[in-house]
């Protein structure tokens, strides 16, 4: 069983480190208002793959993987929110970092307290709506569950794990970009980067919008 476990878990790993939505509005998250802000972006991912995972256990995911007209509405739910982001970012590059002001706190006073569930949403949101996540838990997760234990079990156990590792990749990498915050700081440094992310955010929700079922 640990022998599966393991190679669970490097097929999970691998796929977690494949760049997506989810790494996308986290980018934006963390270079427009700081590392907290990007933590609780991730950690909005996190809940969003926990709720595909008790929708998966549940067997409700399959259905959505099964019904093409229901997995049409959430793709284009999904590819509708990245699109929406993406064009945030273009209409008003730099606009999140001028109204922080400190540049790692999410805002100040009452604003900045009512945008830190507005970050957790994000990535919730963003998440939710992917339902490519139903396809690949109904699909592959059964495949790579540890015969030990039984279908929901195993299931279960790896998306545990899945959130564990997403969790440090996405932590770690906006651990990093905070690392580098004086240069995401310039505004001329932002005003490109909110360019680059919204282009980004845009492609992924056209990709979503014309990928298969």
């Amino acid at each position: 069983m640990l022998t599966q476990l393991a190679a669970a878990t490097g097929v999970l790993a691998l796929l977690t480190l494949v760049p997506g939505p989810d790494m996308a509005v986290v980018t934006r998250r963390a270079v427009t208002r700081g590392r907290a802000d990007g933590l609780r972006t991730v950690g909005g991912v996190a809940a969003g793959l926990l709720l595909w995972g008790a929708l998966t256990v549940a067997g409700l995911a399959a259905l959505l993987a099964a019904s093409a007209e229901v997995y049409l509405v959430v793709k284009l739910a999904g590819a509708a929110y990245l699109c929406f982001l993406g064009v945030q970012s273009l209409r008003r590059p730099g606009a999140d970092a001028r109204a922080e002001g400190n540049g790692d706190g999410g805002g100040a006073g009452d604003g900045g307290r009512r945008d830190r569930g507005g970050a957790w949403r994000t990535g919730l949101v963003g998440n939710a709506l992917n339902p490519k996540i139903a396809v690949f838990y109904t699909g592959l997760l059964p495949t790579l569950a540890p015969p030990g234990l039984g279908p929901a079990a195993g299931m279960a156990l790896l998306v545990l794990v899945h959130v564990l590792l997403t969790l440090a990749w996405l932590g770690t990498y906006v651990y990093v970009l905070s690392r580098a915050r004086r240069f995401f700081a310039r505004p001329r440094v932002r005003r490109t980067m909110d360019r680059v992310t919204g282009v980004v955010l845009i492609g992924f929700g056209v990709r979503v919008a014309a990928s298969a079922p």
